[in-house]
């Protein structure tokens, strides 16, 4: 199992910027990748965006490609979600997974973007 650990929500105006960051611990040579999912009122929780372990490939949805940035430290197994030119849609909880399968999940952290 993986202990995945969320920070980093809050509130900002639409064309602002949030970084998300989650926290491994346990048996982290497992993870195979780490992302983020977003789940907004009334919606089915939606992938974000994704990073390799091995070798730092990332993968983005179209809705927020070119304004989020995924990266991580595998020294202290911690990913990190750069959120740039925030819109009012992208208002959700956010969830860090990790494993083959998504097996882990965190707790979430809300992002709430204003007009």
């Amino acid at each position: 199992q993986v202990q995945l650990i969320e920070s980093g929500g809050g509130l900002v105006q639409a064309g602002g910027s949030l970084r998300l960051s989650c926290a491994a611990s346990g048996r982290t040579f497992s993870m195979y990748h780490m992302g983020w999912f977003r789940q907004a009122p009334g919606k089915e929780r939606e992938f974000v965006a994704r990073i390799a372990w091995l070798d730092g490939k990332t993968y983005y949805a179209d809705s927020v490609k070119g304004r989020f940035t995924i990266s991580r430290d595998s020294a202290k197994n911690t990913v990190a979600l750069q959120m740039n030119n925030m819109k009012p849609e992208d208002t959700a909880n956010y969830y860090c997974a990790a494993g083959a399968g998504w097996s882990n999940w965190g707790q979430g952290t809300q992002v709430t973007v204003s007009s």
